[in-house]
């Protein structure tokens, strides 16, 4: 398992039989991922790859074997999907490489029958997958994208009846690309120019982003991020654009007392701490220690000092208790569904049921309402998921006003950067899309206490 190939196998069977996320699972393998160089890029190109086109390669898996998909071994057809991958996407392996090792591979899951059927199947993909063609059935284009463009049925169908057909297909190209990898310049100990200059020898392609102030992104690095100087120093954190843009909607100050409702890894607290300059304080809250763990050193590199952890669960009546009406600000990054950030997590399209959507919504609702008592009056609570279904959005908000009559939107976008208060919607929502924005799919909004 020392090798890419190998270990991208493992990883995807353990994917397969576990309700863990990718990025959990490859957080726990993180030993085993100790790979040269050239071996962690060919990792990470088939496991994402794999995911992300997964419908695709399948439905040409089902064209050439007699064997239905269902009926196959799943360590075998994970095998048959690496290999097909790096015929199809990959074109410096060789063909002959290929298939090879996919049939080693096998040998050692299926033994020799199993390793023949790979290898017969994969030889004729060599030859036979340019000429392949995918459904046309003009009645059923949510068929079609399925498996041409690599999702779920029931993604695609709800796409298109929320969006149309042809946005459908432009977000679901943007998705199915490798992203640039977005980090954000921590101004507690440089600034954006700087940062740029530091990394540019490590980086492609690096430009400052386009709505967020601290917001660079960049492709290619030439070492990991974890042993980049800069990254070293503390200057900076990764951070999509459109997540940056959920603390400024905050807009948290010096002085102020704010609470991160579900802070998770940091990423939002490191933000706030460096909008508030260190003055203040940041209640950190999170029901899981071994992330609280985590967003301590982080706080630590960043140079951030202001910030208090506390395990707990957003539902105990004893927290209510304790921090009634309490914070200037409040931000809950909701536990959402992570439709919005698919490029990202391609795992997401495989796991996840339309069916969860609303029971998603409701622990959002309850979460809110909960919250709500925290804040002082006139005090400001941001709203935000990565995800662009309405049942975690509009639907969620529009029952929270319902609910508590005593709380508003919030949507003059006085304090806000010119080009960012352009997404601000006449609801006073902002919702980020990859195809139109590149950046992930947020939505987010600024909900006042009115008394």
């Amino acid at each position: 398992m020392n090798d890419a190939r190998g270990l991208a196998l493992h990883i995807l069977n353990t994917l397969d039989k576990s309700d863990k996320t990718l990025d959990i699972i490859l957080d726990e393998f993180q030993k085993d991922l100790l790979l040269p160089k050239r071996e962690r890029a060919l990792f990470n190109a088939i496991i994402y790859g794999v995911l992300r086109w997964r419908n695709r390669l399948d439905w040409i898996i089902s064209h050439l074997s007699k064997l239905r998909i269902n009926k196959t071994k799943p360590e075998v057809l994970n095998i048959l999907r690496i290999g097909l991958f790096q015929i199809i996407y990959l074109n410096r392996i060789p063909v002959s490489a290929a298939v090879n090792t996919s049939v080693e591979m096998a040998k050692h899951s299926a033994g020799e029958r199993g390793a023949g059927y790979v290898n017969a199947i994969l030889r004729k993909a060599s030859r036979e997958y340019e000429t392949f063609l995918f459904p046309d059935n003009v009645k059923k284009p949510e068929h079609v994208l399925s498996v041409s463009k690599s999702f779920p049925g029931w993604m695609i169908k709800r796409w298109i009846k929320l969006l149309g057909k042809s946005r459908t297909i432009e977000m679901c190209d943007a998705i199915n690309e490798i992203p640039p990898i977005t980090i954000r310049a921590n101004t507690l100990k440089t600034n954006r120019r700087e940062l740029i200059i530091c990394m540019e020898s490590d980086v492609r392609n690096i430009r400052p982003t386009v709505h967020s102030a601290f917001g660079v992104s960049f492709s290619n690095p030439v070492k990991s991020i974890h042993e980049m100087e800069a990254f070293k120093k503390g200057w900076f954190q990764v951070q999509d654009e459109a997540a940056q843009l959920v603390t400024m909607l905050l807009d948290p100050g010096p002085g102020d007392s704010v609470l991160d409702a579900c802070a998770g890894l940091g990423g939002k607290t490191g933000h706030i701490g460096q909008l508030m300059k260190n003055s203040g304080k940041i209640t950190a809250l999170d029901i899981d220690k071994g992330r609280l763990d985590k967003l301590n050193s982080e706080m630590e590199r960043l140079g951030i000092t202001n910030v208090k952890t506390v395990r707990d669960d957003i539902g105990n009546p004893l927290l209510l208790k304790n921090y009634f009406g309490h914070f200037d600000r409040i931000l809950l990054d909701a536990p959402c569904s992570n439709m919005g950030v698919l490029r990202r997590n391609p795992d997401v399209k495989w796991k996840l049921q339309e069916k969860n959507l609303i029971p998603y919504g409701k622990r959002q609702l309850l979460f809110l309402d909960n919250l709500a008592n925290l804040l002082k009056p006139s005090g400001i609570m941001v709203y935000a998921v990565c995800s662009n279904e309405p049942e975690e959005n509009e639907e969620v908000i529009k029952e929270f006003l319902i609910k508590r009559p005593d709380f508003g939107i919030d949507n003059k976008a006085l304090y806000l950067p010119y080009s960012f208060g352009a997404l601000l919607n006449s609801s006073g929502f902002i919702k980020t899309y990859p195809h139109i924005n590149n950046m992930d799919g947020f939505f987010s909004v600024r909900l006042v206490r009115l008394k």
